[in-house]
């Protein structure tokens, strides 16, 4: 459908224009730097060598048009709901019987993090699966990310998200679905399993909202571990407080979003605070700028972080966290079948117990050996295997 209505569906392209693209080499050109940090380590945020390398890399080896190329080799669409507009990836299987699946990314990220796993899960054959592990798989930018609309008033919270996108899942004219994500897509997804709409079969979590309640708030505030935990749950309360002693760029955005004006004005300045999420991903960023081949790419970050700049959703983005009212790892109530993917480097190391009393009818659990906070950018092979096996007892019910 090409005619805009309330509910059409409409094909989108890419073409980011080349005044915008010299725009962006102007700008990085005339970066000012600041002075070096005065520690050897990572505890002052991103080191100027990293920001050097990124800044070099980004004008000199850097282009656009091939993640854009990418980007457009797979269909793209926009649809208009609840007032705004809504930009959505739907690759559909060639396979008989594929399994629905609507994909949500998080932040700092973008429908850039899901291109590695599209191919693998709707066409399984050619990727070491078979065809009764093939996925329908759409992937939509949430609103202030990315081609997505920028929400003029508030009210654009997770919940609002989650229901949101059972309406585009029906648009397409799907009788049933599963849901998967991870950071905010993780938040999102379990609240479809709250929401619990009768298309939605089950859910996927690399982010589990399990932390109980007494534990993540004991975290938050930095005391000391609770008496009575095993050995297991004393290293995640730990990592909780680790976490919560650095997590700064959530309680900036989720109090001024709109003091970020400079990520609008300066593409460095942006990327320093996209790249600075967590401990174990800035140093996997900083390692791939070394050129230690591990998980990401320069290409990876930058394929991100250009999306962020030329969509001019620095600030955009960053009042979904202004919008929140619920705890990020504390259970939401989902009752739905659930399959955790556990990885290593992710913020926390959720505990099988702490899964099972958060996802009552827990359908899968697993504990990854590589990969951190952004599974299906650092790892894509193994989500992809995650997401075959945990939806794999749900298949039946789609029939």
């Amino acid at each position: 459908m090409t005619t805009k209505t309330s509910e059409s569906i409409r094909p989108f392209l890419i073409n980011i224009a080349d005044a915008d693209l010299a725009d962006l080499r102007r700008r990085l050109a005339q970066t000012r730097l600041p002075d070096r940090e005065t520690v050897s380590d990572f505890s002052q945020g991103v080191p100027l060598k990293t920001i050097k390398q990124m800044l070099e890399y980004w004008q000199t080896d850097y282009d656009w048009r091939k993640v854009e190329a990418r980007l457009n080799a797979v269909p793209n669409f926009i649809t208009e709901i609840d007032g705004l507009d809504i930009h959505f990836i739907h690759v559909r299987s060639k396979h008989e019987n594929a399994l629905p699946l609507i994909v949500t990314h998080g932040w700092p990220g973008s429908v850039v993090e899901q291109l590695k796993i599209i191919e693998p899960l709707t066409d399984p054959t050619a990727h070491g699966g078979s065809a009764a592990d093939a996925f329908h798989v759409v992937i939509p930018s949430m609103p202030g990310y990315g081609f997505s609309g920028k929400p003029s008033t508030t009210g654009w919270g997770p919940e609002r998200i989650a229901r949101a996108w059972t309406t585009l899942m029906r648009r397409l004219g799907y009788k049933h679905f599963v849901a998967q994500g991870g950071d905010w897509g993780a938040v999102i997804t379990d609240l479809i399993g709250v929401q619990a709409p009768p298309e939605l079969l089950g859910i996927h979590t690399n982010m589990p909202g399990a932390i109980p309640a007494e534990i993540d708030g004991a975290a938050f505030g930095g005391a000391p571990a609770p008496a009575g935990l095993s050995a297991e749950e004393k290293s995640t309360y730990d990592q909780l407080v680790f976490f919560y002693k650095h997590v700064y760029y959530a309680f900036w955005m989720a109090s001024r979003p709109q003091t970020g004006a400079a990520f609008a004005d300066s593409p460095i300045g942006l990327a320093t605070f996209l790249i600075d999420h967590d401990a174990s991903s800035l140093e996997l960023i900083a390692r791939a700028f070394d050129g230690v081949k591990e998980g990401l790419t320069p290409n990876d970050v930058l394929d991100n972080v250009t999306l962020f700049w030329l969509t001019n959703t620095g600030v955009s983005s960053s009042r979904l966290y202004w919008e929140n009212k619920l705890p990020f790892f504390s259970p939401k109530g989902v009752q739905v079948p659930a399959a955790v993917s556990v990885f290593p480097d992710e913020l926390y190391d959720t505990p099988r117990n702490w899964a099972e009393r958060a996802y009552p009818n827990l359908i899968h659990y697993n504990k990854l050996p590589k990969g951190g906070h952004f599974a299906a950018w650092e790892q894509p092979k193994f989500l992809t295997e995650e997401l075959r096996v945990g939806f794999r007892s749900l298949r039946n019910l789609a029939a």
